[in-house]
């Protein structure tokens, strides 16, 4: 019968086989194909087993260099808890122009804290307490409260950046950042609440 040229030639494995089994009868003719030649996961060597992805134990984010400034992070977040009360306390003595602007970044302090504690938790994997203080807040005068309330948020947006400029951990760089640039936020928006109050004293 005439072989059509536009058909696939079929091969004859077993005319291979039989020629092999004369060349070579104790060889295996296809070595490379045998289960035993693939490699198996568990048998991998452990120079290969920490080359797999996922397998490095430290991860990239919130690692070990983090945990190196952890009780730096600690202490963040008791100073956001604490400005959190301070400005709670001095909106109840605050003018009324001025009450919702200090309530709004009460709130933002507590945002601050709870994104720390969960860096924190990202780091150590175990959740933080903070500490409880007792007793009442009392502020002081009006102006002077607000001074020092703006001095302590422009040394906080400074001290998120020289602590994001100390660490190597990409993550947590990005979060100090964002931290000390809310932080001049703040000290920004107080700055405004003194003008408007001392432009008011000199109209009396």
């Amino acid at each position: 019968m005439e072989r059509n040229l536009h058909e696939p030639e079929i091969y004859d494995f077993r005319q291979h086989d039989r020629l092999w089994q004369r060349v070579g009868p104790g060889l295996e003719p296809y070595p490379e194909t045998t289960a035993e030649a693939m490699p198996r996961r568990e048998e991998l060597p452990p120079a290969q087993e920490s080359q797999l992805p996922g397998a490095e134990p430290n991860p990239c984010c919130m690692g070990s260099e983090a945990m190196e400034i952890l009780a730096v992070l600690e202490g963040y977040i008791e100073e956001e808890l604490e400005d959190r009360r301070r400005y709670l306390a001095l909106s109840r003595q605050a003018p009324s122009w001025a009450r919702q602007t200090l309530r709004d970044m009460a709130e933002e302090e507590n945002g601050h804290a709870r994104r720390l504690m969960a860096a924190r938790y990202l780091i150590t994997g175990q959740p933080y307490r903070p500490n409880l203080v007792c007793g009442v807040f009392c502020p002081g005068r009006w102006a002077e409260e607000l001074r020092r309330s703006y001095h302590e948020e422009a040394c906080g947006g400074l001290n998120y950046a020289r602590t994001a400029d100390g660490t190597t951990d990409v993550c947590l760089v990005k979060l100090l950042n964002e931290l000390s640039e809310d932080e001049y936020r703040h000290a920004e928006r107080l700055m405004a609440l003194l003008e408007r109050s001392l432009g008011r004293q000199g109209n009396c």
